[in-house]
């Protein structure tokens, strides 16, 4: 799997301002996966490519969800902010033919993040709210957190996301409710809450 052959890919399938990001999320991945001592290779791998899928049209995305066997539950079908994620781990699967597990969760569940995440899964997470280019209150306590502990920074971000949709009177997917018990269960046992 070589970085520099996604980097190209993407820079065509989407924007500047895009493709800036994905290049400063896989910058933060190989940061996490060193500090966390994760495989670097698959940490930028999933950097670069976890939104491969946001600038196509919707129904391109849907074709490829449907192609790729997943059938959407009513949340997903109702935010459709949340299928560039599910496309991107049916594109890389399918189409780059990436068949490691780890980096297709990891984009598939970087948007809502899930009960049980791997390492590779909660770094992506994480680095996509860290990334250079990110401006939002509240960045640079994450960005420390995130070096601090992974679980604490993920916490932070559920909690951004979650009251965000709410106030907006938005859908939240039930994978990030769990993915925000499952962190609060982990704090918990680690004696960090």
């Amino acid at each position: 799997m070589n970085a520099e052959k996604y980097r190209s890919l993407i820079k065509n399938r989407m924007g500047e301002r895009r493709y800036i990001h994905s290049l400063n999320v896989a910058k933060a991945a190989v940061a996490l996966a060193e500090h966390y001592g994760a495989d670097v290779n698959k940490a930028e791998i999933a950097g670069i490519l976890h939104d491969c899928c946001k600038e196509i049209p919707k129904d391109e995305m849907l074709q490829i969800i449907t192609r790729g066997g997943i059938i959407l539950d009513a949340t997903e079908k109702n935010s459709s902010k949340l299928w560039h994620a599910i496309a991107g781990s049916v594109y890389v699967r399918d189409e780059l033919n990436i068949k490691d597990e780890d980096i297709i969760n990891a984009i598939k569940y970087h948007t809502t993040g899930r009960a049980g995440m791997s390492l590779l899964e909660k770094i992506l997470f994480v680095a996509d709210f860290i990334g250079e280019e990110r401006e939002y209150d509240g960045v640079e306590i994450m960005r420390e957190k995130a070096f601090t502990c992974l679980e604490d920074a993920m916490l932070f971000g559920l909690q951004f996301t979650i009251t965000d949709l709410a106030r907006r009177k938005l859908q939240i997917h039930s994978n990030a409710f769990f993915c925000y018990n499952d962190t609060i269960n982990y704090l918990q046992e680690e004696g960090m809450l």
